[in-house]
């Protein structure tokens, strides 16, 4: 697939949440809120484009030249309380809801206090009985694996997990491009419960866990599984690296500075912000003059 689009960067849209933050500093000087805000989304369908000839587009808008919604939703999450216990369905059970697609998704730790944690996957043994009797006991915490977490530590959530994030992290998300989350315990926010969807697409054993990175010529593979590949780059003063791209792909900027450089174009990477890179764009060079560090985030080529 070819595309007559140049790769374009994207203005953060931040999302209140009842457990974010006030501040995202030092991520973001301001979130043009005064709302506690929970997440900041870099790829998602109402980003709008920060310059060039794209500027003020939305990414759904570029859906058509793109050849369709672009299928990662890279997101920040900044979790100042714990996050409701939920679990998201695949493709096959949000279909059956009437939805485009399920939600299975990746974390990588880019913050952690001492003694940070999150919850994922179900306990040996634990019945969906067991767990729809847990809201009214609030017990539910307890049914649940809790994983320490340490920066550079990336999770793999399989839709079907059953999973919750706790306070003292910030978390790069990739995730399909799907808002679909069946919350199943929200320790008494007024929020709307999807106890019976949940039970119906909670699996007892999944492949959720950490994932071990893997070094590869010139990067750090994090995560490769069906619907992305996340790696990681650390550039060194004044140095440029080509980066070969085979599907629709986001750089996210994580520390320092970039340029991502294609004929004719400059685009400058901040931590925090994301450049998506077209499907077709084959190859672009990334340049430092400080240290830096960027994440690569592609989807599998689409079907011709």
């Amino acid at each position: 697939m070819t595309t007559s689009v140049a790769p374009f960067r994207l203005k953060p849209w931040f999302s209140p949440r009842p457990w974010g933050r006030k501040s995202l500093k030092p991520w973001y000087e301001d979130t043009g809120t005064t709302e506690l805000v929970g997440e900041a989304w870099l790829t998602g369908p109402q980003c709008v484009v920060e310059e060039g000839d794209l500027e003020g587009k939305t990414l759904e808008s570029l859906s058509p030249k793109l050849g369709g919604e672009f299928p990662l939703l890279v997101k920040l999450l900044f979790p100042n309380e714990k996050l409701s216990v939920q679990v998201h369905p695949d493709d096959a059970q949000a279909q059956a809801a009437g939805e485009a697609r399920g939600k299975t998704e990746c974390w990588y730790v880019l913050e952690a206090e001492p003694g940070a944690s999150v919850m994922l996957g179900l306990k040996p043994g634990v019945t969906t009985e067991q767990l729809a009797a847990s809201v009214a006991d609030k017990t539910m915490e307890s049914l649940v694996e809790k994983v320490p977490v340490s920066v550079g530590d990336m999770l793999f959530v399989d839709a079907g997990t059953v999973h919750a994030i706790g306070p003292g992290v910030v978390l790069l998300e990739t995730q399909q491009t799907s808002d679909v989350t069946y919350r199943l315990y929200d320790y008494g926010r007024p929020r709307e419960l999807h106890l019976e969807q949940g039970l119906k697409v909670i699996r007892p054993k999944t492949e959720a866990g950490k994932v071990a990175p893997r070094q590869m010529d010139g990067f750090t593979r994090l995560i490769e599984k069906k619907y992305f590949t996340v790696d990681r780059f650390d550039l060194g003063e004044m140095e440029e690296r080509p980066i070969t791209l085979a599907g629709p792909a986001c750089l996210v900027g994580i520390k320092g500075n970039v340029w991502v450089i294609t004929p004719g174009e400059e685009i400058e990477l901040e931590p925090g912000k994301a450049v998506v890179i077209p499907e077709g764009t084959g190859e672009v060079i990334v340049e430092a003059e400080k240290a830096a560090s960027f994440v690569r985030c592609v989807a599998p080529p689409r079907a011709s």
